[in-house]
């Protein structure tokens, strides 16, 4: 499998960052993303990379927010300018959830932070895949859907609110999800923003590829300055799993970094990185 870095919110190369992420994947003859930010900078980075996102198999969601999402609209645009039928477009992968109203709000405002495009209007462009249950996109990629919440360290605050069923509540981020690559010497975690929790997304990728070992985990890791319970809990976890190396990225601050590197071999992130995997 190769990873490269299209969105993140550094850059190690000339080309442009932004906050959020994509990640360009290939396996075998599949082609894949992994989110499409929130712009059309995916596109962009891509084409200076010569990478043909016209060709591309899957496009995976992580979750619903916007800086994982909004890039969509361009995609259409993309493969309407090519005059690319939908028979001919990638699978979008999704927790049914991915795609629902998602709100903030504050004292005075209320605004929309989940996709710009619903899920119907996305169904007329592309195919439909939403799953709660672990989707192989390859004999090797998984897709491992709807996350479970086992650690109590994790996942404890709601961001925002959500609309379900017509009714506005808490949203503690259910669609939350990521990929694993499952190779002959151990698991590659692949996450969007990990608001299920890192740890818990680990625990589900070793479950669904029947594997212990972690060579990496790539990503964001939602440790925005996080809580002591939820960094001390991270830190004692990656101690105790000892993944071979953490590539740590988008919304992981700088103290998190330098925590994590205490317990695991970090290395650097950012738009151009490429990454190989046996």
């Amino acid at each position: 499998m190769k990873l490269r870095v299209l969105v993140d919110n550094n850059t190690i190369s000339r080309m442009h960052g932004e906050w959020g992420l994509t990640f360009f994947i290939e396996d075998t003859n599949k082609k894949i993303l992994l989110d499409v930010g929130s712009s059309n900078l995916f596109i962009e980075n891509a084409d200076k990379m010569n990478i043909d996102l016209s060709k591309l198999d899957y496009v995976a969601i992580s979750h619903g927010h916007h800086d994982h999402t909004w890039g969509i609209q361009y995609l259409v645009r993309l493969f309407f300018t090519k005059a690319i039928q939908k028979q001919e477009r990638p699978h979008i992968v999704a927790h049914p959830q991915a795609f629902s109203s998602k709100i903030g709000q504050n004292d005075t405002n209320t605004w929309e932070f989940g996709s710009m495009i619903s899920e119907y209007e996305l169904s007329r462009n592309f195919n439909l895949n939403l799953s709660k249950e672990p989707v192989w996109l390859t004999d090797n990629l998984v897709f491992l859907g709807e996350i479970k919440r086992q650690n109590d360290f994790e996942n404890k605050k709601p961001i925002g609110k959500i609309i379900e069923n017509d009714v506005l509540k808490d949203d503690y981020v259910i669609d939350d999800t990521a990929l694993a690559y499952k190779s002959a010497k151990g698991i590659v975690v692949i996450t969007g923003c990990s608001h299920s929790g890192i740890c818990n997304i680990i625990e589900q990728a070793k479950e669904v590829c029947g594997d212990d070992r972690i060579i990496d985990v790539i990503g964001g890791l939602h440790l925005l300055n996080p809580s002591k319970e939820q960094l001390e809990g991270t830190l004692n976890y990656m101690e105790h799993i000892k993944p071979k190396v953490l590539h740590p990225c988008h919304c992981t601050d700088l103290k998190s970094k330098i925590a994590l590197a205490q317990v695991a071999k970090v290395e650097e992130v950012g738009v151009g990185l490429e990454l190989e995997y046996e």
